[in-house]
């Protein structure tokens, strides 16, 4: 049984409509993350999806040594505070330390743990402790069933709060796939289950210094994972991928948003009456 989490204003879960976690990679900078909040927020209200905001303040597991990183924890929780305040939605970014936690919970409705750190007991304790939704995002290198330990550990904390995120598996090298089987094992777990579509589309250290990505492939993806009856979709969202300065390789360009939206809206309205 899928428990129904409350984020903000508004409830992802079991009987509730499909939301969407939709962003830039990384903040870029204060007006890109400031238009590109308020590009996504229209375009949901206007489509009458439940929406929250993602962005990093630090991509702390970049490919190679000089890659952008984002403008570091103070600078960041500021911008997703504005962000929160001006376009009254849910914000959602990573934490990747323990001293972040706490801060981070304080402006941000969701913290998440890493794919590479959903292992890392500590820091799911204290995520669980901050109080704040915990999204915890599957390893690549987990099976769908091991993903209930790193439950287990948020639970600890005395959270339920919790949300977790299928983002592919190593298939190889450079290379992912999602196991549609696996949505369903984790929905028994308890908690509501989220598709990063875009992340399950990288292909990771496949341009060599960065991570390559097939985007050509988001909407069938995208697709299954809504017919499969996901609770939310997670995706990268920029206007101009090849600029981008994180993930451009595997996100979805921004005009393509709402068409496609509309489109998984009406498939996931279709699906939850079944």
């Amino acid at each position: 049984m899928k428990n129904v989490v409350q984020v903000g204003k508004l409830k992802i879960g079991r009987g509730q409509p499909m939301a969407v976690i939709a962003g830039p990679c990384v903040i870029e900078s204060e007006a890109h993350a400031m238009m590109m909040a308020g590009r996504l927020s229209a375009i949901a209200r206007d489509l009458h999806l439940p929406y929250i905001f993602k962005a990093s303040y630090d991509k702390a597991n970049r490919t190679a040594m000089k890659s952008y990183r984002g403008p570091g924890l103070a600078r960041g929780l500021e911008i997703l505070a504005r962000i929160k305040r001006e376009f009254s939605v849910p914000v959602l970014t990573d934490v990747h330390q323990l001293e972040e936690v706490l801060p981070a919970a304080e402006v941000c409705d969701i913290i998440q743990i890493p794919a590479f750190l959903s292992r890392q007991t500590d820091l799911l304790v204290d995520a669980g402790r901050s109080g704040a939704v915990v999204n915890i995002k599957k390893g690549q290198f987990l099976s769908p069933w091991d993903i209930r330990h790193a439950i287990e550990k948020v639970r600890s904390a005395g959270n339920n709060r919790i949300l977790v995120t299928e983002r592919g598996s190593t298939f190889g090298y450079n290379n992912l796939v999602v196991d549609i089987r696996g949505l369903a094992v984790m929905q028994e777990f308890g908690a509501p289950v989220v598709l990063d579509v875009t992340h399950s589309l990288q292909l990771p250290g496949g341009e060599g210094n960065r991570s390559g990505g097939q985007p050509q492939f988001i909407e069938p993806l995208a697709r299954a994972g809504v017919a499969a009856g996901v609770d939310a979709l997670f995706m990268e969202v920029h206007q101009n991928p090849a600029r981008a300065l994180s993930d451009g390789s595997n996100a979805l360009e921004l005009r393509r948003f709402k068409p496609l939206m509309a489109r998984l809206r009406d498939l996931a309205e279709f699906v939850r009456n079944l």
